[in-house]
């Protein structure tokens, strides 16, 4: 059973990592994609240093560990964050949220597909659901008056890039915590969008409006800074059942907040994707055995 303080910890982490997705797509209004990750990104991996630094975490890289940190952060980080970013700008925030939300899907189907994993029949319903949930979008993002099917590929690209970086960061042992992996694939994947934003954007005039530096802030001390401290000493605690409910309830908190924030609409076809996507994530995660 789940303590108090953990439940709401698991509550209040679902809730912001739902509205995120709104909060994203009302933040492109003002500010471009690239340079919204470089700021928001390098901004949040900057507290979390100096937050585990000043409660004495061992933070610093040993001189061996950074071409593997720069390998993992590629795909964890850079790959997810930037596909995810391009796939909201062109589709609706709740969308790009279910779409986005297939990786544990992608995962499995990796591990069977170039890690030796045997499919089982988990892996199958999963895949069947997932396929279900993109095809509904897919059709209708295609026959839509203004409908925008680049943007589930870019989703699709984000999904898969997260799914790659999660079996490579099983697979590549490091003597860091994994405080300091998340923090440094941030910093590197922040040094990356500092260099791509540029040749790909325009310099910001960086005058927004109030609620734009409000969603600027959630970014920085919220999706990257807080929400990051609270699963890192949720994640010692929760049992994996607790941590797949979360990660399936996401996508449904950011349909729901997108109503309000941006003014979103959800469809039929993102209500019943949303639920082919909660079923997909139960098949992938639920009832697997608890591994060291």
């Amino acid at each position: 059973m789940i303590r108090g303080a953990a439940l709401l910890g698991l509550l209040g982490l679902t809730l912001a990592w739902g509205l995120n997705w709104p909060i994203m797509k009302f933040s492109l209004r003002e500010l471009s994609p690239l340079y919204f990750r470089a700021t928001t990104m390098t901004g949040g991996s900057l507290l979390l240093l100096a937050w585990f630094s000043w409660r004495g975490d061992e933070m610093r890289p040993p001189r061996s560990a950074w071409v593997p940190l720069a390998l993992l952060a590629a795909p964890n980080v850079l790959g997810w964050h930037l596909f995810s970013i391009l796939g909201v700008q062109e589709l609706a925030s709740g969308r790009a949220a279910i779409l986005g939300f297939t990786m544990p899907i992608w995962t499995a189907v990796l591990a069977v597909l170039f890690f030796g994993e045997q499919p089982t029949r988990r892996v199958v319903v999963g895949v069947a659901c997932a396929a279900i949930a993109i095809a509904l979008l897919v059709a209708h993002e295609a026959v839509a008056l203004a409908g925008r099917p680049l943007g589930v590929v870019w989703m699709q690209l984000a999904a898969l890039s997260w799914a790659l970086g999660t079996i490579l960061m099983r697979r590549t042992p490091l003597a860091l915590s994994t405080r300091a992996i998340t923090v440094w694939m941030m910093l590197l994947s922040s040094a990356a969008f500092w260099l791509i934003a540029p040749l790909a954007e325009p310099w910001p005039q960086w005058r927004f409006s109030a609620p734009m530096w409000a969603a600027l802030a959630w970014g920085v001390a919220i999706n990257y800074g807080i929400a990051q401290v609270v699963w890192f000493n949720l994640a010692r605690t929760l049992p994996p059942t607790a941590s797949a409910f979360s990660i399936m309830a996401v996508p449904v908190v950011g349909t729901v907040s997108a109503i309000a924030i941006v003014g979103e609409v959800p469809r039929w076809q993102d209500w019943a994707a949303a639920l082919a996507v909660i079923l997909a994530i139960a098949s992938a995660l639920l009832g697997r055995p608890a591994t060291k």
